[in-house]
Formats: structure tokens, sequence, C-alpha cells
């Protein structure tokens, strides 16, 4: 048994309102000419609505019912059928409507959050570029007014200039950093290494930083020993360098900032705790976004591009695996991170 095809129905429909509407207008004395194109007229345009009506509306019902004579035949009964064929096309209609406008919100909300987020860090670049540049172009008109002469203060300003220099080639380089982890265009370089060890190394590289703030840095009780793990080793250790230094940065003088590993059935938790002020609550979910500073008056005195904690994010993202701080006023602040374990 075949399906009636839209377009037969369509022909024969549309044949005969043609014809009706033919002989009506030889009834009313139109010209043979006249009744021709009358009949023209309304035969393509009957068949083009019928054509279009039977195959929105009914045909795809028709074929429903087919489907369904032919499943129960064969024995296989399918409820999504049965649904479709109780559906009533205009309600179905409005229903694609409907979902079709809540796709265009949904797009419509996140095109302003993506706005919102573009005005916002054009904003906060502008800031962070300002502020050294501002500073080396002071110093440097400063010595070409004559300060150049004066060997009291010549040296002090082009030092200054050159940590601003400093600052924005790191500004620069972060940016970089932070745009490639986002797009998605690095390539881990995942391996089998010891975290402990890694974490051994920089431990001795932040010595010099530590020392001048009397912080000591050591690992917890049953954590000083090998922990493998398999990830990109140079991406990490940047992440440890970045939290290791923060940890100096805002910890308390004469303090200590412990790592510790655990294990997690398949991942090693890696925690970095120091025993500073600690970060009121209000601002730990904002921590890992770009250029949020929780202080921002000392982070600006202690300098930093203020991306430090959103690249750790992202590279630890990248791992597929998460990272969270949790602070207490007082008391100290914890990073912690998760690794696949190996």
């Amino acid at each position: 048994m075949k399906n009636p095809k839209p377009s037969i129905l369509a022909f024969y429909s549309s044949l005969a309102i043609a014809i009706i509407a033919a002989i009506i207008g030889a009834i009313i004395s139109f010209n043979f000419i006249n009744t021709i194109i009358l009949f023209t007229i309304v035969f393509f345009a009957g068949y083009l609505i019928s054509f279009y009506t039977l195959q929105i509306f009914i045909y795809r019902k028709i074929k429903l019912v087919y489907k369904s004579i032919h499943h129960i035949k064969s024995g296989k009964e399918d409820a999504s059928l049965r649904a479709k064929l109780n559906e009533d096309p205009i309600e179905r209609m409005n229903k694609d409507v409907m979902d079709w406008e809540q796709d265009r919100i949904v797009e419509i909300e996140q095109l302003k959050k993506l706005e919102i987020y573009r005005k916002e860090f054009v904003a906060n670049v502008t800031h962070e570029l300002k502020t050294p540049l501002f500073s080396i172009q002071g110093y440097i008109h400063t010595l070409l007014d004559g300060a150049l002469d004066d060997e009291a203060v010549n040296k002090m300003f082009l030092e200054k200039a050159s940590k601003n220099v400093d600052r924005l080639t790191n500004l620069i380089a972060d940016l970089e950093v932070i745009t490639e982890l986002e797009s998605g265009s690095y390539t881990l370089e995942q391996e089998i290494f010891d975290i402990h060890m890694l974490a051994n190394d920089i431990f001795d590289s932040l010595e010099l930083k530590s020392s001048t703030r009397k912080i000591s840095l050591s690992f917890k009780k049953e954590s000083d020993a090998p922990f493998y793990v398999f990830a990109d080793k140079e991406k990490i250790r940047q992440v440890l360098i970045n939290l290791l230094d923060n940890s100096i940065k805002y910890g308390k003088e004469k303090g200590s900032t412990n790592v510790s590993f655990y294990e997690m059935d398949e991942n090693i938790l890696v925690e970095v705790t120091d025993d500073g002020n600690g970060i009121d609550e209000h601002h730990l979910n904002r921590l890992f976004e770009r250029f949020y500073r929780a202080d921002k008056s000392r982070s600006r005195e202690i300098g930093g591009t203020g991306l430090g904690l959103s690249i750790v994010k992202h590279i630890i993202e990248a791992h597929n695996q998460t990272i969270n701080v949790r602070s207490s006023i007082g008391v100290g602040t914890t990073f912690g991170f998760t690794l696949l374990r190996k």
C-alpha cells in the first residue's frame, strides 16, 4: 500500500476548483479567452495552496498513519509515533515558534554577557597598561628636563622606569598565555613526573624571595615523599610558582607556607596553604577572574599583572581537573587543585 502523494492530491483538487471556476465564468458571460485565463490562474494558484497545505498539515500526518500501520503489522509499536499522531499541527507549530523564541532569548543574553565581558576586559587592560606607561613617561621626561645630569636621582629614575618596563613585559606575556589557553590552541605535553620533586625545585627558586619576608616553605607531614602525576610538567610548574609566589606576597611576615599531597582514587589533590591574613568570603568566587584583586591598594604596591590566578585556573581546567580556594580571616588561605594520579 503506497502513501498518497501531496502533488497528486493537490493536482486533482486544484483541477476540480479550476473547472468549477471556469463554469461559473462561462455562466456569467465570460468569453472563451477570459474563461481559459481564469481557469489557468485558479488552477495554478489552487495547486500551490493545496500542495503546501497538504504537505505541511496533512501529508506529514498521513505518513505517520501509514508508518504506524506498518509498525503495528510488523509487531513493533512505537510510542513516539502515537504521540505524533495525536499532536495538533497548529499546536506543534506554536511549540516550534516558542522554542525558537526561547533559543533567541538565550542567545541574546549570552551576547549581552560577552559584550559586558569585552568592555570590562578592555577597560582592565587599558588601566593596567596606562599605569606603568605613565610612570615610564614621567621618569623619562624628568630625566630629559635635566635630571639626567643629576647623579643623585638619574640612576634611581632609570631603575624605576626599568621596573615598569618589566611590569609591561610580564603583563603582555601573561595576556599571551591566557589567550592561548582560552582559544584552545595550546597542546598539553603530558608526562609522568614526581610533583613533590617539582615543588621542591620551586622552593629552591623562591628561597631568596621567601627569606626576605622570613616565610618558610615546607611540606606537610606525610607529603614529603614522591607523588607521581600525569600532566604538562612546565604548565604545572607555572601553577605552583604562581600559588607559592602569592603566598609569599600576601602571607604573614615570619609565617609559613605548606604544600601537601593527598591520594584521591584516580587523582592527587595538591594544596598550598599559608597562615596569612585570609581573604573575605565575598571575594572568593571572583579570585580567578582576570585582573580581579581582593586588596587593590596592596596589590598595586606589591606588583603583579592580576592575571596569575586566572592563568592557574585555565591550566588546571585544560587538564580536565578542578581548582578551589578556601580562606578564613586571621587564619590563612588554601588553594587546592587535582591532577591525574600515576
